[in-house]
């Protein structure tokens, strides 16, 4: 799919938020556990050796304990106490265990679908990445919307006094000025506050510590006229492809189905080798070496039903797993979708909103001018700037939700993490 790449700051965040979150971390530690069951699993498949050595073994016999019996120790009986040494050492290999096979394999599989949430996780947290710079922007964007009303409401009340000084204003002008310097100062102030609350939400995104620098240099950006946009099937195709959720579920099912396949293999048998050898005897200048070697095949019986109950078990895990395979393809249509609408709203609230912004500023020139001229007080022009206000807010807003509806819909596509 063509798309369009945007070296903003908004990716690049993204793109650290993906590999310094805590969650993209522990993300990590779990698929390092999953690659540790594999080694596991496959280790039942190399030898397996080992070695013994009893020294100094004390042994008795009925003759010691005054029991006497009929011997057969061609010396006579021996009464013991009597010191043995034995030493030895074990080798085994399985052969063939389909069962262990198809479990190793279903740890593989179980392996690859961690793997698969750890790039959602990492995903996820590039969108919240993202999103929390753009709250920051628009604080930004905000703050600088309200130093331009308090920079007007301060010409309004100056305007107010000159008139009122020159005889051809009232005093109620200057005071519904001042009244509208005090609001837009306060709501200055609260803005900032929101934006000390917005730097604190990116800092903890993107792990960086509070006194660590961190430089706000973009600004929201105005969607692009000539931007492509693909079609919806193959933006779908590619969010199949790419999300990790979707293709962490759809391995979880070939895994649980790998699963049940081995429980039911169960009572194949099994075949292994051995060989074992060693030394024994009542000292060491005299040990006899002993020795034996073999194949070893091995058929379950019957183990009280617990075979046939883990097969039911995964079987019912197969089923369930297959479930969430299809509903988790479902929830990527549903959210490739869902963004799709997200981003054309947001396109179509953008460009209201700069139309309304233009009409609201030419209101304030022409309240203004009038209120100037001494034609009109100045409840017209406070009127006029308070729509003006609403007006950028509304620009600020529709920015902003267009910006985090690209931002799902790259998150739609597995795609947030890989945007830098």
């Amino acid at each position: 799919m063509r798309r369009e790449r945007r070296e903003d700051g908004s990716c690049r965040r993204a793109f650290v938020a993906a590999q310094r979150s805590a969650s993209t971390e522990a993300a990590r530690a779990r698929s390092s556990q999953a690659d540790a069951r594999v080694g596991q699993r496959r280790s039942e498949f190399l030898p397996t050796i080992s070695t013994s050595a009893q020294l100094g073994t004390r042994s008795f016999n009925t003759a010691s304990m005054g029991i006497e019996v009929p011997t057969t120790d061609p010396d006579g009986e021996v009464r013991g106490p009597v010191r043995s040494i034995d030493m030895r050492a074990q080798i085994s290999q399985r052969l063939i265990d389909v069962p262990a096979v198809l479990r190793w394999r279903a740890a593989g599989a179980d392996a690859d679908a961690i793997h698969y949430r750890a790039d959602a996780a990492a995903d996820a947290a590039a969108e919240r990445g993202a999103n929390a710079y753009l709250s920051v922007l628009r604080a930004e964007a905000r703050i600088s919307a309200r130093q331009a009303d308090s920079s007007l409401a301060a010409e309004l009340l100056d305007i107010a006094r000159q008139q009122l000084a020159a005889g051809v204003g009232i005093s109620l002008d200057v005071t519904r000025a001042e009244s509208q310097l005090a609001d837009t100062r306060a709501r200055l102030i609260a803005t900032r506050g929101e934006r000390d609350r917005s730097v604190l939400q990116l800092r903890h995104e993107l792990a960086i510590a509070d006194g660590a620098p961190l430089v706000i240099a973009d600004s929201l950006p105005a969607p692009s006229e000539n931007e492509p946009v693909a079609r919806e099937d193959e933006i779908i195709r590619m969010a199949l492809g790419h999300r990790g959720d979707f293709k962490a579920a759809v391995t979880s099912s070939e895994a649980a189905r790998t699963s049940a396949r081995a429980a039911a293999a169960e009572r194949l048998p099994s075949i292994s080798a051995y060989a074992d050898h060693g030394s024994t005897g009542r000292n060491t200048d005299r040990l006899l070496g002993t020795y034996s070697y073999g194949v070893q095949i091995s058929i379950p019986v019957f183990d009280g039903l617990r075979m046939e109950s883990r097969t039911a078990e995964e079987r019912a895990r197969q089923r369930e797993a297959e479930v969430e395979a299809i509903d988790m393809r479902r929830q990527v249509e549903t959210d490739v979708r869902t963004a799709l609408i997200s981003v054309a709203a947001a396109r179509e609230e953008v460009a209201a909103a700069q139309a309304r912004l233009v009409l609201a500023e030419q209101e304030v020139n022409q309240a203004r001018a009038r209120f100037r001229q001494g034609v009109s007080g100045n409840a017209d022009v406070i009127t006029a700037s308070m729509s003006l206000n609403s007006a950028r807010d509304l620009v600020i807003d529709a920015l902003t939700s267009y910006q985090m509806a690209r931002v799902s819909l790259a998150s739609a596509q597995g795609a947030t993490a890989m945007l830098k």
